[in-house]
């Protein structure tokens, strides 16, 4: 399974989970979410902290976490 998170300004605000065979790349993940109509940025997490595509995402992205355009990271009591 592959899972996405939904990114606004930086946080992310929903995880949906799809399909292998719809998401064999991000790019194809991203197709795929937008060919169902949901749009915004989707960017792929993982849940077992793998690299997605050689790149190194941190942490399993949850709703409210924080997305600087390289890792997912949890919010400092200061950025809620």
């Amino acid at each position: 399974m592959a899972h996405f998170a939904k990114i606004e300004n930086g946080v992310v605000r929903e995880v949906i989970v799809i399909g292998n065979d719809d998401a064999p790349t991000e790019a194809a993940g991203r197709a795929f979410i937008a060919s169902i109509g949901l749009e915004g940025e989707w960017v792929q997490t993982s849940y077992n902290g793998n690299p997605v595509e050689g790149q190194d995402r941190g942490k399993y992205a949850g709703i409210g976490d924080l997305w600087d355009g390289e890792q997912f990271t949890t919010p400092k009591e200061a950025d809620q």
